[in-house]
């Protein structure tokens, strides 16, 4: 209980700061201010975890200089001045249009891998900060779009400084969707919608092969399709879950299991 009502004092103070930040007074580069001199104003500000002015400063310098690779530069930071500030969507929207605008960019590689880590980190709330949580049980939405842009990383920047640290997060975002596919199997067995359950068993075995919740996508797809009296279908899975895990105890689930009449 001690420990709610810290977080919830945290929370508040937060929302506080959040308030107070949202007020500061605007900055303005002053007009004979070089485009080097502004990017250098942008950059401190950045590099001093000041999003706001960093980001205003950047927003000056794309209006009045956008063309050449300060535009560019600064456009990308921008996007890292959002996500450290908070706003997911706002990086992510400048990241697209990075993107889109600039497709040769020669950073494009940390492009990805930013917009990777962006949806890497989102939906994770104050207290899931603080407090433990499964990470299957939450919504896989933005895990497979950090999926897709660690995957598109790895496949055409290989040599790329981030793709080590890319490579990683795919296969624990690989492992966690995997889980939580089993998870939704789960709960459709619970609800006796086997055929939705075998499904879902069958998407983890075809998507996310060689991770650990192989088995048990077995186990759901022999269990459910026992229970519907499809034997044969049954019989196959049972037959790669003894196979490649004979001591897994799912084998003795699937014998016990009966068929629904």
């Amino acid at each position: 209980m001690k420990i709610y009502y810290l977080l919830l004092t945290l929370s508040f103070s937060f929302l506080s700061g959040c308030s107070f930040f949202s007020e500061k007074e605007e900055v303005v580069a002053e007009r004979s201010w070089t485009v080097e001199r502004v990017y250098s104003e942008a950059k401190a500000a950045l590099n001093a975890g000041d999003y706001t002015t960093a980001l205003q400063y950047y927003s000056q310098l794309e209006a009045r200089f956008p063309f050449g690779s300060y535009a560019q530069q600064s456009l990308l930071e921008s996007a890292y001045a959002h996500y450290k500030g908070d706003d997911p969507e706002a990086a992510i929207a400048t990241l697209d249009r990075f993107m889109r605008v600039y497709p040769l960019n020669p950073n494009m590689d940390y492009a990805f891998y930013l917009r990777g880590l962006i949806n890497f980190n989102r939906d994770i709330g104050l207290f899931e900060k603080y407090i433990p949580r499964d990470e299957s049980q939450r919504d896989p939405g933005s895990a497979r779009f950090a999926l897709k842009d660690f995957t598109t990383l790895v496949n055409r920047f290989p040599k790329s400084l981030y793709s080590e640290d890319a490579a990683q997060r795919i296969v624990y975002l690989r492992n966690r969707l995997a889980r939580h596919e089993i998870n939704v199997a789960d709960y459709y067995m619970r609800r006796g919608s086997y055929i939705a359950a075998a499904n879902r068993g069958k998407y983890v075995i075809e998507n996310y092969p060689r991770t650990p919740a192989m088995p048990d996508a077995l186990v759901v797809m022999a269990k459910a399709y026992k229970i519907l009296g499809l034997n044969d279908l049954s019989d196959d899975a049972l037959r790669v879950l003894k196979l490649n895990y004979p001591g897994h105890p799912g084998v003795a689930e699937v014998h016990q299991t009966k068929i629904v009449k």
